[in-house]
């Protein structure tokens, strides 16, 4: 168990499967006292006894984040449990594959709601609570979608978008409260909204091996990667950076074009430098060229 989170209560959205419980379970590795979010009550719950069962402290409290009510109640929850609360981690997010013609207005405000309003509900409801802190730390989930477009997924992008932007805003009007606000930027990784998003194609292992053709490391990330960067920005590792970004992404963004090799050492398994995300990450190798 590490120690860098120690005292520390942090409420984490989304945190039943993909980046949300690779948090959870990191975190409560570094000693923090985890509140999981989630409408997933099944698998809230069984992350929760597990961190339990390891030594960590976990509470699953199930809020559907589209609704102020069910926000307030779970940052109260988290609060009468723990006895304060010190960080937030907003990561529920979902993904659209249609076009705008083809959104229905309920499918567009659905994904707006729990993208970005869940943000604003977490730190209108949480705020009082985090100026009891000499410090306090948010970190907003963004993604490589914050900075450049994707086909066929625009009200996601227009969401990433915000979400980049509104940290910033955050970081402004709280520094003075001893708040720090990041965003952490995602490449491609494989949690089950990536899974969902490529099972939508006629063949997904085909269609994630030609999108990895474009990351110059080769290999998808895996939420523990992602936990990283979340845990980077929330602890005094990282005192003095606020309102800005991290982008985690293989070197997707270094590049205009980019057509992969076919081999690199980041994707032999045999080197054990990468670790299981909470996901369950399973390695996508690409063929070498022959």
């Amino acid at each position: 168990m590490g120690t860098r989170l120690q005292h520390q209560t942090v409420w984490i959205s989304g945190a039943a499967s993909g980046m949300g419980e690779g948090v959870a379970r990191l975190f409560a590795r570094e000693g923090a006292s985890v509140a999981l979010i989630d409408v997933q009550a099944a698998k809230g719950l069984a992350i929760a006894e597990e961190i339990r069962s390891e030594g960590g402290r976990a509470v699953f409290i199930e809020c559907d984040v589209r609704h102020e009510a069910s926000v307030r109640f779970s940052i109260a929850q988290t609060v009468v449990e723990f006895g304060g609360l010190q960080s937030l981690v907003n990561c529920a997010g979902i993904v659209q594959v249609k076009l705008l013609h083809e959104l229905e207005v309920a499918d567009w405000d659905r994904l707006m709601d729990i993208n970005v309003k869940s943000i604003f509900l977490s730190i209108k409801h949480a705020i009082a609570h985090l100026k009891k802190n000499p410090r306090s730390y948010v970190v907003n989930i963004g993604s490589i979608g914050s900075f450049i477009s994707q086909s066929s997924t625009p009200a996601y992008i227009a969401s990433k978008g915000a979400v980049l932007m509104l940290s910033k805003s955050i970081a402004l009007d709280y520094a003075a409260d001893g708040l720090r606000c990041n965003c952490v930027c995602p490449g491609i990784t494989d949690t089950p909204m990536l899974r969902e998003h490529l099972n939508m194609t006629p063949d997904p292992e085909a269609t994630l091996k030609s999108r990895l053709r474009r990351v110059p490391m080769g290999v998808p990330l895996t939420p523990n990667d992602i936990a990283k960067a979340a845990l980077y920005f929330s602890c005094e590792d990282s005192a003095g950076v606020t309102g800005t970004s991290l982008v985690i992404d293989g070197g997707y963004l270094a590049a205009a074009e980019w057509e992969h090799p076919g081999a690199t050492r980041f994707m032999e398994p045999q080197m054990g430098l990468r670790e299981k995300g909470g996901s369950g990450y399973s390695r996508i190798t690409l063929p070498t060229d022959s």
